[in-house]
């Protein structure tokens, strides 16, 4: 049985911008990504909201994923699969980072992973932020930056010779809040990534 660890952040615990709760685990994306890779596979979510690559946050602290991401793969050791899904909560204007910072923070995520000895990774663009509302102070500035995000990660994916999936090409963000997946999306996701697993692990 192959071991995922799917490591995100809210789009990935499954933050459902209908009802503003959390999405059932079978309507989540780890969980159907589960559903469509069958019981070969075992696939364990690590979503957090407001989780960044590597910036540290001084408005919600404990979300730098450099911090937890070492200890979350040893405590899932030995494991064939790594998913790195995040990015969004980069944009957020109080980092004041750009697009290509971002992506040096995912790059970051894949030497600490490496140096753990995980032997494959996946990466995971979030798609372009949709039209914010609640959040549109929170991410000012974010929607322009999201829309290079896509490129930026698959020059990284290249570079490190890791899997790549933009989730832009496939799935877009709610109109509800402009960041996170409704359910139907969540569904697209984890069937586009099914594909992906089985190209990376083959």
């Amino acid at each position: 049985m192959s071991v995922i660890v799917a490591f995100g952040d809210s789009n990935t615990w499954g933050h459902d911008p209908v009802t503003k709760g959390r999405l059932a685990r079978e309507a989540r994306w780890p969980g159907v990504l589960q559903r469509h890779l069958g019981a070969e596979h075992y696939v364990i979510e690590e979503g957090l909201g407001g989780r960044t690559t590597v910036f540290d946050d001084p408005i919600e602290p404990n979300r730098r994923g450099a911090d937890y991401l070492p200890p979350c793969l040893r405590s899932h050791r030995p494991l064939d699969l790594l998913i790195l899904s995040l990015g969004c909560n980069d944009m957020k204007a109080r980092f004041g980072v750009s697009a290509s910072d971002i992506a040096l923070g995912m790059e970051q995520l894949i030497h600490i992973a490496r140096a753990e000895g995980v032997p494959q990774i996946l990466i995971v663009a979030p798609p372009p932020i949709a039209k914010l509302s609640e959040y549109s102070e929170m991410f000012a500035g974010a929607e322009e930056k999201s829309r290079r995000i896509g490129t930026k990660y698959a020059e990284v994916a290249e570079r490190q010779g890791v899997g790549f999936v933009d989730a832009g090409q496939f799935i877009h963000c709610s109109d509800l809040d402009g960041i996170h997946y409704e359910a139907d999306q969540h569904a697209i996701l984890g069937h586009v990534l099914a594909e992906a697993v089985r190209m990376v692990l083959s």
